[in-house]
């Protein structure tokens, strides 16, 4: 039970892109019924799903790697998702990329942009329904995250920490904004170095807090590429703060563009 004078919280939760996505809103005694917008959410990142996942076969980015048909021949999202990438390889001086191995696989990308525009469309708008305080989702433990102007309501995001399961190592309070974790402490050395075609594996964890999803996602990934000595790229990247963890043990933190904390190996239990 909610304690007195707190939000009630109402979550949806639905299975997309390979993982659970979880819709949450906070609302006071007598707001309206929310279904609508939530099942337009969820409907969007089907649809997207349908375009760029390179397990289906009859995807338009399946098509597109069998050359079966150009961009022009497909649906837009593919086109606005290609300049996208291309603009971000060139902002993270290589470090994200989309095209590898012969063909474009924007799978980095997509996910972060594709929660993170739906959530915008149709959970953004909540907001301005009376008794609605706050709306968020949760894409596999990345969120964008969103609270009214006049709510007195912060989100409580934990960051795990990778050496011990079940744990944090720091927790963050946000209004409104987005949180992105990249890594290879769930998931193994999968995050490829584009500039080498290696893993890269000096860093086990990069939490990354942005205004969008879209871009906490790709400096998340970035972080990790760049490894544990290389935070070069915060000075050009605008987000908001970050947390790296490297394998050995390290941790560096840093708010806007400046590094706040450093943690040497060797004190980290």
């Amino acid at each position: 039970m909610n304690r007195a004078g707190e939000p009630q919280r109402a979550v949806w939760v639905d299975q997309v892109m390979g993982t659970a996505i979880s819709v949450h809103v906070l609302t006071r005694p007598g707001a309206p019924d929310l279904g609508d917008a939530v099942a337009g959410c969820f409907a969007e990142l089907h649809d997207m799903d349908r375009l760029f996942s390179t397990y289906r076969r009859n995807s338009d980015i399946s098509r597109l790697r069998r050359r079966e048909a150009g961009i022009s021949d497909l649906d837009p999202h593919i086109a606005e998702v290609v300049v996208a990438c291309d603009e971000w390889e060139r902002a993270t001086r290589g470090r994200f990329a989309a095209n590898r191995q012969g063909w474009f696989d924007p799978t980095g990308y997509v996910k972060g942009w594709s929660v993170e525009t739906a959530a915008r469309r149709h959970l953004a708008p909540l907001l301005e329904r009376s008794g609605v305080v706050a709306a968020g989702i949760n894409a596999g433990g990345d969120l964008q995250l969103f609270t009214a102007d006049d709510a007195d309501w912060c989100w409580h995001v934990g960051i795990a920490d990778p050496a011990r399961p079940g744990e944090v190592i720091a927790t963050l309070g946000i209004t409104t904004g987005a949180v992105a974790t990249s890594g290879t402490a769930e998931r193994g050395h999968h995050i490829v170095d584009p500039r080498t075609g290696m893993p890269a594996r000096e860093v086990v964890s990069a939490t990354v807090v942005a205004d969008g999803l879209a871009a906490a996602d790709v400096w998340a990934t970035t972080a990790v590429v760049a490894g544990i000595d290389d935070l070069s790229w915060i000075a050009d990247a605008a987000t908001r703060s970050g947390v790296v963890i490297g394998a050995a043990g390290g941790i560096r933190r840093w708010l806007g563009t400046t590094e706040v904390s450093v943690q040497a190996a060797e004190t980290h239990p």
